[in-house]
């Protein structure tokens, strides 16, 4: 029977981090998705596969599918999550999930996570009222509280391991290209 810590085969993840571990480009993965605009403000996002292990095409079982939409007081209907708040989603997830993984293959037990965010933004720059207001967040914070024998510090690095922490903030390169068709 795999040894199973926080519900996480450790197995599982020894065997991708052997793999990579043998061949560093093994752990050059890329997520991709297409998204179809759907009217007013509303789209939708598909993911469909991934590339992972040095190029090999994995495919999910079923294609996720995410909609956006903006509030009621932005022109929207508030059927979905606008984009902002699925960068907290995506956030909070990301290290939550980061620090239930490192605990696990370090065989620290996690019984509970709790995680509120908030996000400070100034609408002005996304709606072109002012150019000198960032179009994005000004500010985010999140607190986790979480059920573990280890310290808050041990904890807090592992959660650090995010991708999507490092990504929001150590701002990174995006090309964008706009075609018409």
């Amino acid at each position: 029977m795999p040894e199973v810590v926080n519900g996480i085969e450790i197995n599982k993840v020894m065997s991708v981090i052997n793999n990579i571990n043998a061949d560093a480009n093994n752990g050059k993965w890329q997520f991709r998705s297409t998204n179809q605009w759907t009217g007013a403000t509303k789209n939708q996002s598909e993911f469909k596969d991934y590339l992972s292990n040095n190029g090999k095409n994995n495919s999910h079982p079923k294609p996720f599918v995410l909609e956006a939409d903006e509030p009621l007081i932005l022109g929207g209907t508030s059927n979905a999550a606008n984009p902002v708040e699925y960068l907290l989603h995506a956030l909070t997830s990301c290290l939550t999930t980061s620090l239930v993984a490192h605990a696990a293959v370090r065989g620290i037990t996690v019984e509970d996570i709790n995680t509120s965010t908030e996000g400070d933004i100034d609408v002005r720059g996304f709606l072109g009222i002012s150019e000198e207001v960032r179009n994005g967040y000004q500010a985010i914070r999140i607190n986790m509280k979480v059920k573990s024998e280890a310290s808050a510090e041990q904890l807090k690095q592992l959660a650090m391991f995010s991708p999507v922490y490092d990504t929001v903030s150590n701002s990174l390169p995006v090309d964008l290209v706009i075609e018409k068709h």
